[in-house]
C-alpha cells in the first residue's frame, strides 16, 4: 500500500462509527511498522482534533505491542539463551526508541574495565571482590531502596543511566557482564528478592537446561547489597524471617527464561500499584507468552 492510500485510510480514524473506525484500525494495524511514520507524521501535522490523535496513540502503541510481542516469541522459541536481548525486549516495551547499541556500549565499556583488573590466578572469591569493586564503588551502581516498586527500576536501560535498580535487574546486569567475562554466574529466585550463585566451573553450561542444582553452587552474590558474598546459611535465614519452607528452587539457578518471566511480573505489579492497568495488562499477557512459574513472588 502507497503512502498516499495509506494517508486516506488515516483520515477515516476520526469517523464516529465506533464499527467504521475498528474496520480502520485494524486495517492499519495489519500494515505493521511500516505504517509507524505515517501515523506520527499524522499525529504531529493534521490539526484534526483530540479524537483523532488519542486514536492514532492507541493504534501506534496497538502496532508497537505486536512488535515486542512477535520479538518476545522469537526469544523464547531460541530457547531464551541470550539474557540481555531478553532484558532488551522488556525495555522496548516502555521505550520505544531506545538505542540498543548504546546500551550494549555501556555494558561492554563496565566489562572491559572490570577485565582490566581480572586475572587467572584469582579465586572465585577474589575474581567477585575485584567485580564489585569496579562494579559497584567505580561505577557507581546501588539497589533502589527509596523507590523500590519504580518501574523504572526494572528497565535495564534505564537501570544503566541512573545506576539505581531493584535485585532482579542489577542481577540481570551483573549476569550479562559475569557471563561475558567468563565468569560462571546464574540467578537464583527467592521469594521477594534474586540473588546471583557463582557456580562450580566445571558444571557451566546447561543453566537454561535445569541442568544444575544446589551441589554446583560455590557460593551466592546480592547485587542488590553492593555484591555481599552469602552462603546457605544465610539463604536460609532469610526463609525464616518470611516464614516460608525451604524449596530446592531456592537454592539452585534458574534459566534465563525464569529471569525475563519474573522480570515482567515485577513490572505488572509495579504499574498495578500506580494504577496503571493498561500496562500492567500487556505486561501480564507478555509474562504469559513465557509461561507461568509457581515461584513467582
Amino acid at each position: 500500500m502507497s503512502e498516499t492510500e495509506i494517508r486516506a485510510l488515516i483520515t477515516l480514524i476520526e469517523d464516529p462509527d465506533e464499527t467504521v473506525y475498528h474496520q480502520v484500525r485494524d486495517r492499519i494495524v495489519s500494515l505493521g511498522d511500516h505504517v509507524v511514520p505515517v501515523l506520527e507524521r499524522a499525529w504531529e501535522y493534521d490539526d484534526l482534533g483530540d479524537l483523532f490523535r488519542n486514536r492514532i496513540e492507541d493504534i501506534l502503541q496497538t502496532i508497537h505491542l505486536g512488535g515486542v510481542t512477535d520479538r518476545l516469541k522469537a526469544w523464547k522459541a531460541n530457547g531464551g539463551e541470550d539474557l540481555l536481548e531478553g532484558a532488551l525486549i522488556i525495555s522496548r516495551y516502555r521505550y520505544p526508541d531506545m538505542d540498543e547499541q548504546k546500551v550494549k556500549a555501556r555494558l561492554a565499556s563496565i566489562r572491559q574495565d572490570i577485565w582490566l583488573e581480572l586475572n587467572d590466578h584469582l579465586t572465585a572469591f577474589e575474581k567477585v571482590r575485584v567485580f564489585n569493586h569496579i562494579f559497584f564503588q567505580v561505577h557507581g551502581f546501588k539497589g533502589n531502596k527509596r523507590n523500590y516498586h519504580a518501574p523504572q527500576n526494572s528497565y535495564i536501560n534505564e537501570v544503566l543511566d541512573t545506576r539505581s535498580g531493584n535485585p532482579l535487574s542489577l542481577a540481570i546486569i551483573y549476569q550479562v557482564l559475569a557471563e561475558d567475562l567468563g565468569l560462571p554466574m546464574r540467578g537464583v529466585n527467592l521469594p521477594n528478592h534474586f540473588v546471583l550463585a557463582y557456580l562450580d566451573e566445571d558444571s557451566i553450561g546447561g543453566a537454561d537446561s535445569g541442568q544444575q542444582g544446589e551441589e554446583n553452587v560455590l557460593f551466592y552474590v546480592n547485587a542488590f547489597s553492593q555484591g555481599d558474598i552469602l552462603g546457605r546459611n544465610e539463604i536460609n535465614e532469610f526463609l525464616e524471617k518470611l516464614k516460608i519452607e525451604p524449596r530446592p528452587s531456592f537454592y539452585s539457578p534458574c534459566t534465563n527464561m525464569d529471569i525475563i518471566r519474573r522480570q515482567l511480573n515485577n513490572l505488572a505489579n509495579s504499574y498495578e500499584k500506580l494504577g496503571d492497568s493498561e500496562r500492567s495488562g500487556d505486561l501480564e499477557r507478555l509474562r504469559d507468552i513465557l509461561g507461568r512459574n509457581e515461584d513467582l513472588v
